[in-house]
């Protein structure tokens, strides 16, 4: 660490993590601790003075930025001076040139440490019974995100190639690491949009040390692979996904465990991305299971999927166990839509790729810090996480946090009723049960009756000038 004020130091962490109810007598008060911080601070070599812009207060201020509907620096600065004349600090200037400065001091391994760490940790301590037959299940998929058309950002993060350049933006791909239990972000990678070793296997691939012996992956059809599953399996790790559109079930071949399930083997193909001597270390075969799950709806024909999995016990895990937990793969779809919506990830603002990549990594830490208040309304309250809604947690914790912010002048018995009065109001945001709700994708609310942009800015104000009307 650089030099600093131990006790500023400590009165700083206190502060963030008051933010998100990470003290008091409440459950999962050990997933933002000040070891987490300060080992992320120390890993990452970070050296500052102890200024207006400590790494903390500067963390803080872009959590605030990506948490608000406004996600402009001007707004977070104005926050920060806000807080520091309610303090009885001295004022800081309202320009943003110091704040985004202190932005791309702090190194990125820096928000992505503490992103990991806090996911991580809130998945070690959840409940038993939020489990699934006692097992820990992760999800795992993928998405885009944009960002400003900078020379930088396009360099790195080139835009779709069907687009005319200077008229597209530049375009990321994110696969994150979800906890079917408590919804938080364990990992996460980022790479182009397209390019050899840019889809989302390859980042899958990647990501997947992650996963310890006993854990259960649930993902779509693509990642039903042989190599996929079979490296899976050889770490301890049990598989479920649906079956790809190339392959075929037939449920008279192999080993019949009941009706439209059985168990067959896959033989090894050819992995072209391996030498001949790494696929030589792999089996012949697999043995994997095929399952045929009816989906029945009243008033629409019965529709089929076939699910494959490397869970075998046919006693520990019935065909209709495999069909629920498959089911459960859509709240990846709910987790991604959570932190690109509603927390506005889907166009992000930072001019350079490094500071994108900060940017993601702070709506993680975000994303993970609502998820645990959201764990703890859940225990509080005797339910499950998942059936809280994120928008409503993440609307009630952004109406408490004025008042919280002060809390810490105030006795620990009004903190603590205060936290109980959130965490009520976050429990009662309750997402109905819907399994089979469908909506027009539609938009009924017209937009307004602009033209589309058809050419590059600067031309487009070249022509404004000399007068070029437009067709």
């Amino acid at each position: 660490m650089g030099n600093f004020n131990q006790d500023r130091f400590r009165q700083q962490v206190s502060f963030l993590r008051r933010q998100f109810l990470q003290d008091g007598d409440l459950p999962f008060t050990n997933v933002l601790s000040e070891q987490i911080v300060s080992q992320a601070l120390t890993a990452s070599k970070v050296v500052w003075n102890d200024s207006i812009y400590p790494p903390l207060v500067t963390l803080w201020v872009f959590l605030s930025q990506v948490l608000s509907a406004d996600h402009s620096c001007r707004a977070a600065v104005a926050r920060l001076l806000t807080h520091r004349l309610s303090q009885g600090q001295s004022e800081c200037s309202p320009e943003t040139g110091a704040y985004c400065q202190a932005r791309k001091r702090l190194p990125e391994e820096f928000f992505s440490d503490v992103a990991q760490e806090t996911g991580q940790a809130l998945d070690k301590s959840v409940q038993s019974d939020w489990l699934w037959k006692n097992r820990r299940v992760y999800l795992f998929d993928g998405s885009t995100v944009t960002m400003p058309d900078t020379p930088e950002n396009q360099n790195a993060y080139p835009q779709h190639d069907l687009q005319k350049p200077g008229l597209g933006f530049p375009l990321a791909r994110v696969a994150a690491i979800f906890s079917l239990s408590c919804g938080a972000i364990i990992d996460l990678g980022i790479c182009r949009y397209a390019g050899k070793g840019q889809g989302e296997l390859s980042v899958f691939r990647t990501l997947w040390h992650f996963f310890r012996p006993g854990d259960v992956v649930l993902t779509d059809r693509l990642y039903c692979t042989w190599r996929e599953l079979c490296t899976l399996k050889q770490r301890g790790v049990d598989s479920v996904s649906g079956l790809q559109a190339m392959r075929k079930a037939d449920f008279r071949k192999g080993k019949r465990l009941g009706k439209e399930d059985h168990l067959v083997q896959w033989p090894r193909p050819q992995i072209r991305s391996l030498s001949w001597q790494a696929q030589k270390l792999l089996p012949e075969f697999l043995t994997v299971r095929e399952c045929r799950i009816h989906i029945k709806q009243a008033g629409f024909r019965s529709q089929a999927i076939v699910v494959v999995t490397t869970l075998l016990d046919v006693e520990k895990f019935t065909k209709e166990d495999i069909g629920e937990l498959y089911r459960a793969r859509w709240n990846v779809e709910l987790d991604l839509r959570s932190i690109k919506s509603t927390m506005q990830m889907h166009d992000l603002r930072c001019k350079t790729p490094e500071l994108v990549r900060k940017e993601i990594w702070t709506h993680v830490l975000a994303y993970n810090l609502i998820r645990t208040v959201m764990a703890q309304a859940a225990s509080e309250h005797d339910i499950q996480p998942r059936t809280i809604s994120f928008k409503g947690a993440m609307q009630t914790l952004e109406a408490f946090q004025p008042v919280v912010e002060f809390s810490g002048e105030r006795n620990s018995e009004f903190r603590q009723e205060l936290y109980n009065q959130l965490l009520k109001c976050i429990a009662s945001h309750r997402v109905a049960n819907r399994p089979d709700r469908f909506e027009p994708r539609k938009r009924k609310r017209r937009f307004k009756l602009y033209d589309f942009l058809d050419k590059p800015r600067n031309e487009a104000k070249l022509d404004m000038l000399k007068g070029v009307k437009e067709k």
